[in-house]
């Protein structure tokens, strides 16, 4: 009743539907399919940006200070002068916002116009995603998108499967597989009977699990339950599969997809963060100056004023404390330039020009897909040169989704590498020559091979070489399609599986098509039929997979292929020799990153088999016992193999990945890779991108299964690295933020020796290397709030963090922790939609445009091509963003402190009657005419050294991250140095020009002769400030800067001459007094001695430092004035390295297939109108609803420009 009247919305404790009953399910006032990710709308977008910006405090201020300059008894300057540059700041600022959001809006609209085919009044309709509701029957075909969370009811495959790609949710592009109800298969496709469909789900509420879903289904009063397997998650991609109906449990905000998306906040660089903690002391600092003004202004009433009266009559009803109260206010508006409004406007244009270089940067653009790098926030450019920490997706990020046979050993024999004349390897690039596959008409034309040897060998009869292939074309669970003669597909269970049969296709043995008894080849352009007697499954333990065949000739073969541990168990004595060669090409091949099985087989003889068969049959329909007398079954006859060579499959990465790392582990940027795969997939390509290094002392696996093993195992991985740490962490509490509300907890880094790693971080007071690798079970407890500082403080110690089968939502919980006990600034990169939220928790979110969709793209602040581009962002344009936001608020505090401390010291000498101590218009143009362009160009165009020298020496990056260019104690020096600029401002004229006459005898001292030398002082010794502050000079800097001073005199002359005055009597009161003054020695003396005491102590100062203490950028720039440019780095030949490690096999599979391509129901195609009996096996890992995995392998292998 509450939420028909419009009272608060209940949460929901259970989902309860109804099947095409609109009425019903609309009562509960479940969410539409519609989604909404932007911010605003057209009526609340400016009360809310107004809200947001006023967040920021010096928005608060100057709106404050408007109020007052309204109020006529107080304010001596006009209420324009604020009112404009505050509203050109919010608009500019308001006008980004919304384009923003209009972006947002336009995607959102994209998605819910979309439309997909709905079951309304027992007929299909098309309708937009917008308007499908919870409880109607939708209609899906191949390569549609779910449309919502959908119970599966009825599909054209066989036993009610269908094939889904989930590379949005997981990040796999695996093909998995789905299964309906046998009851609600048996609709079919049959309209009428889907119409008459009522049956009631009841399930769990809306959630995050994307793993888990518990529902009952009742039909017809009986209930069948429901399981993950049954459910098909919006962002996943039908594939391979005719059509399917589902039944929506979950729409728009309530599907999974949308609950793990993280709320788009409002990001703010930590430079705002710390902008507003100053502005908040330095209004503290103008009220403290304003107050002693005050003070002083009652006190000088008091005695001298009443001397004055008979000259300046006051009103009767003014005390002195009322015109000291009067004075504080005036002084308010004075000396409110101690923080200009112009300050944020000249930011947001520094931040704008910033973001313009990243778009504008060819060398992050990638030709292959005309894709360049877009900054597409302007707002976060500088807090791209304080990353400490990176979190990275894999599939997609690092790597191309493209598995490519590489190499393999045969028999001794090792392939896939080319070598000159004298023996040395030779780089394989694009413009090798390649082998030609045309002699084989079924050959893929994607596949790409350079050693010619191996295709002399296969086709000048290498019996070994033939059996290989052989293997590899036979010992598969693969499935395969032919649409037209000599267009074959294939749907592999695993990406391996799939390159090893196509290495076997173009080689001259074609896997052509298969029944559950037999098994169709093409070898050497010859068709074979083999019989499948057994397929010998693989499973986590077994790690390998056996095919039991009969060729035409009656003779029986064992094919096995797997781990090479695995494998060397089963082999026969007199495969020594040959195990050891192929051993050392197996650590070359793990050396060089790729992932590698061995290959035997084993002649059997008839009478065997026939037995073995019969007891096969016996323990396969065991009640008891079954797995264990398969196993040893298996075990019997998988022995004295004989041994044939090796496989090497490559994940590619991406371009440059490993030299990125590289890279950004020399500026001291920790990166932790969060990834959806699975452990062994992921520790594969952290060998391979250099995450995970041989020499490491340890790699710390969790694996627990529960909180308390969890935390030993963090304990246990912590005492090894540094037995003698304390069990409690050291956790410093601070204050911080505005007003220092907000508690802060940081937990301190903790020294540790030698190299470990962790599948979960990396740290620079390691003394070793270390690295974790955490599951994502593990990872739930471990973020739970008793163990996640443990978990921090253990993946802190390691040197790489490797997160695997994490949820989007882990990902984020991940990131968020790091962010509240690390106070780092961090980094996410991914190009999924299972990355969004990782991206909107880190400060720094960036999306990479990829295969996985845009959705990462969408939600980042900045996107990029390829992973390599990363290191250009941050250690060229992050690091010079930092750098020149630094330099320009160092400079313009300087600047604008020294004129208002210079308005201070004149108020001893005016009465405290807030008097200005320059002329109105040199006020008002001192920030927007006088100093405006200098310092834009000093900010736009600054760089300490070039490009190339940034990447030659990557750990000029490190001072952004320990907050060195700019922080509170640069603020107090930039303070300490206004104050000395002010007193020498201040007094050396007024000491010159006191009692001075002219060379012709008259007086030049008056107040508009000394208020024109102090005004040409200061602008004077600021320029020279900032010429010295100038790293990099351009023509626009010194154009900028003798074009200011030149503007001024110009303007000067112009404003106090006899013209100006006759014309605006009142506005120019200033008449002669440029020609009278500027026209003395005595004055351009003074200028210059004020402009040698302003500058002698900074360069005296700057010079000693650079003596005794210099920089790392002290050091390159010395380094950059002795040599040459660096060259970009040539492209090296990887240094090959050994590894006794090797990847497992088949990472991606899942066991069941051997059942699964052997059953006389899984071949059957369904016809259109009546469905074949169901599988009814319940040993069937289908019949289980085990995930299943599949791949097509005709989309794998696309152009290169489409792999990013």
């Amino acid at each position: 009743m509450g939420q028909l009247c419009g009272g608060e919305k209940v949460p929901e404790t259970e989902r309860f539907l109804r099947a095409n009953d609109r009425p019903f399910n609309l009562s509960y006032q479940y969410a539409d399919n519609a989604i909404k990710t932007s911010k605003y709308n057209f009526f609340n977008f400016l009360p809310l940006n107004l809200f947001e910006q006023l967040q920021r405090l010096a928005n608060a201020y100057f709106f404050c200070l408007l109020i007052l300059q309204v109020i006529p008894a107080i304010s001596s300057l006009s209420w324009f002068t604020t009112v404009v540059p505050l509203m050109l700041v919010l608009s500019m600022t308001a006008i980004k916002d919304a384009n923003d959001d209009i972006n947002r809006h336009k995607s959102d609209r994209q998605v819910n116009n979309r439309k997909v085919d709905v079951l309304i009044n027992g007929e299909m309709s098309s309708e937009k995603w917008m308007n499908v509701q919870v409880g109607d029957i939708i209609k899906l075909e191949n390569n549609q998108f779910v449309t919502a969370d959908l119970l599966l009811l009825s599909s054209s495959e066989p036993l009610n499967l269908i094939y889904i790609e989930t590379a949005e949710l997981d990040g796999e592009t695996n093909l998995k597989v789905r299964q309906a109800l046998t009851v609600t298969g048996e609709m079919g496709n049959s309209i009428e009977a889907l119409a008459n469909f009522n049956g009631e789900v009841r399930c769990e509420p809306p959630n995050n699990h994307l793993d888990k879903f518990k529902g009952t289904l009742t039909l017809n009063g009986e209930a069948y339950s429901l399981d993950n397997d049954k459910i098909l998650l919006r962002g996943c991609t039908l594939r391979n599969t005719g059509w399917c109906y589902g039944l929506v449990v979950f729409g728009g905000p309530d599907t999974k997809l949308m609950q793990n998306c993280g709320k788009t906040t409002f990001k703010r660089t930590s430079i705002d963060h710390l902008m507003n903690v100053l502005v908040l002391c330095i209004f503290g600092f103008l009220a403290s100056m304003c107050t002693i003004l005050a003070i002083g202004n009652a006190i000088w009433e008091v005695q001298e004023g009443s001397v004055f009266t008979a000259f300046l009559p006051r009103p009767d009803d003014i005390s002195a404390g009322f015109s000291a109260f009067l004075s504080f206010w005036s002084y308010v508006i004075i000396l409110n330039t101690v923080v200009p409004i112009s300050l944020y406007v000249s930011v947001e244009i520094i931040r704008l020009g910033n973001s313009f270089y990243i778009d504008w940067d060819r060398k992050m653009y990638y030709p292959k897909n005309d894709t360049a790098a877009q900054a597409r926030t302007t707002t976060l450019n500088e807090e791209l040169g304080q990353i400490k920490y990176i979190f990275s997706d894999k599939t997609g990020t690092l790597t191309q989704n493209i598995m490519t046979f590489n190499k393999c050993s045969i028999n001794g024999t090792s392939y896939g590498e080319l070598f000159d004349f004298s023996r040395q390897r030779v780089e394989i690039t694009e413009k090798t020559e390649k082998v030609d596959f045309s002699w084989n008409k079924l050959a893929d034309p994607k596949f790409v091979f350079h050693d010619h040897s191996l295709v002399e060998a296969v086709r000048g009869g290498n019996l070994e070489a033939q059996a290989f292939f052989r293997l590899l074309a036979l010992c598969h669970t693969v499935m395969s399609e032919e649409k037209k003669e000599g267009e074959l597909s294939y749907q592999a269970q695993s990406p391996d599986e799939g390159a090893l049969v196509t290495a076997a296709r173009n080689f001259g043995f074609v896997f052509r098509s298969r029944t559950p008894e037999t098994i169709v080849a093409m070898e050497m352009g010859k068709e074979v039929t083999y019989d499948l007697l057994a397929v010998l499954d693989f499973n986590n333990v077994r790690k390998r997979m056996s095919v039991i065949v009969r060729n035409p000739e009656g003779k029986l073969t064992l094919y096995c292929k797997g781990a090479d541990t695995i494998i060397y168990e089963r082999l026969h004595p007199s495969c020594s020799k040959l195990k050891e060669l192929t051993t050392s090409h197996l650590n070359e091949y793990a050396g060089d990153g790729l992932r590698t099985l061995v290959l035997a087989y084993k002649d059997l003889d008839n009478a065997y088999v026939e037995d073995w068969e019969r007891r096969h049959h016996e323990a396969s329909t065991a009640m008891d016992g079954r797995e264990e007398m398969l196993d040893e079954l298996y075990e019997e006859i998988e022995k004295d193999l004989m041994l044939l060579g090796s496989s090497a499959v490559e994940d590619k990465l991406q371009d440059g990945v490993p030299q990125t790392i590289e890279q950004l582990a020399k500026a001291d940027i920790k990166i932790w890779v969060l990834t959806g795969d699975k452990q062994e997939t992921a520790e594969n390509i952290g060998y391979s991108c250099n995450l995970l290094r041989e020499k490491m002392n340890d790699v710390f696996i969790v694996a627990a299964n529960t909180p308390q093993e969890v935390k030993e195992e963090l304990e246990n991985a912590r005492r090894k690295m540094c037995p003698d740490a304390p069990d409690q962490p050291h956790v410093v509490t601070s204050r911080a933020g505005l007003f220092w509300r907000n508690k802060q907890q940081r937990v301190e880094d903790e020294p540790v020796e030698g190299e470990y790693a962790l599948v979960i971080n990396g740290h620079s007071l390691v003394e070793g290397e270390y690295a974790l690798v955490i599951n994502g079970h593990s990872l739930a407890y471990a973020l739970q709030k008793d163990l996640e500082v443990e978990l921090l403080r253990t993946a802190c110690m390691c040197q790489t963090v490797i997160c695997c089968r994490v949820t989007p939502l882990q990902k984020a919980q991940v990131v968020e922790l790091v962010k509240k006990y690390k106070q780092a600034v961090t980094l996410a990169i991914g190009d999924g939609a299972n990355d969004v939220s990782m991206i909107k928790a880190a400060h720094i979110g960036v999306g990479i445009s990829g295969q996985e969709g845009m959705q990462a793209v969408l939600s980042s602040d900045f996107s990029l091509a390829q992973f390599r581009y990363l290191q250009r962002l941050l250690l060229v344009h992050g690091r010079w963003s930092y750098l020149r936001m630094c330099n320009f608020l160092r400079y313009f505090f300087y600047k604008n402190f020294t004129f208002t401390f210079v308005h201070f010291w004149y108020a001893f000498f005016c009465g405290f009657s807030a008097q200005t101590v320059y002329d109105e218009w040199f006020i008002t143009l001192y920030n927007l005419v006088y100093t405006a362009l200098p310092v834009l160009g000093m900010s736009l165009f600054d760089q300490d050294v070039n490009d190339r020298w940034s990447f030659q020496y990557p750990q000029l990056y490190v001072p952004g991250q320990l907050n060195l260019y700019f922080s509170k104690k640069a603020f107090v020096r930039c303070m300490m140095h206004s104050a000395y600029s002010s007193l020498v401002l201040f007094f050396i004229p007024w000491a010159t020009m006191c009692d001075t006459v002219r060379d012709d005898g008259k007086d030049i001292v008056d107040y508009q002769s000394f208020a024109l030398l102090a005004q040409t002082c200061l602008l004077i010794a600021v320029s020279i400030q900032l010429c010295l502050d100038t790293h990099y000079w351009t023509a626009l800097n010194q154009f900028f800067v003798w074009g200011s001073l030149s503007a001024y005199f110009a303007i000067t002359f112009t404003m106090y001459s006899n013209g100006m005055f006759f014309i605006f009597t009142s506005t120019f009161p200033f008449i002669g007094t440029a020609a009278n003054s500027l026209n003395q020695p005595n004055v351009w003396l003074t200028i210059l001695l004020t402009s040698t005491l302003c500058a002698l102590p900074v360069v005296a100062y700057r010079f000693v430092l650079i003596q005794l203490s210099p920089t790392i950028n002290d050091k390159v720039r010395y380094k950059v004035q002795r040599e040459a440019i660096p060259a970009p780095a040539p492209r090296r030949i990887p240094v090959r390295r050994i590894s006794t490690r090797r990847s497992g096999y088949a990472f991606s599979h899942t066991q069941g297939y051997g059942e699964l391509v052997t059953s006389s129901r899984f071949l059957m195609r369904r016809p259109q109108k009546s469905r074949p009996a169901l599988f009814t096996h319940t040993d069937s890992p289908l019949a289980q609803s085990q995930p299943q995995h599949y791949r097509t392998i005709a989309e794998e292998h696309e152009e290169p420009a489409q792999s990013t």
